[in-house]
């Protein structure tokens, strides 16, 4: 097994699952960062940010996966 065909970390897997709820109010999300990742809000856009573009987590989950990148290319495109 090559470093290529590696599954997706625990974590990987555990921020696209968060990734995928939908929130009810402001704060919600981040409350479940902490409480259920143990990490700062900060540290799990980076850990997504690096999802997007991360093939294992688009094979885990392209629906949520090509929603961020929507939404990413649409924000850049607004710059």
């Amino acid at each position: 097994m090559t470093a290529a065909d590696d599954p997706l970390p625990d974590q990987g897997r555990a921020v696209l699952a968060l990734e995928r709820r939908s929130w009810a109010g402001p704060g919600a999300k981040e409350r479940a960062i902490r409480e259920q990742l143990g990490i700062s809000p900060v540290r799990y856009y980076q850990l997504l940010n690096a999802l997007i573009d991360d093939r294992r987590a688009l094979e885990e989950d392209p629906v949520t996966v090509n929603r961020l990148r929507r939404v990413r290319d649409a924000r850049r495109g607004r710059r």
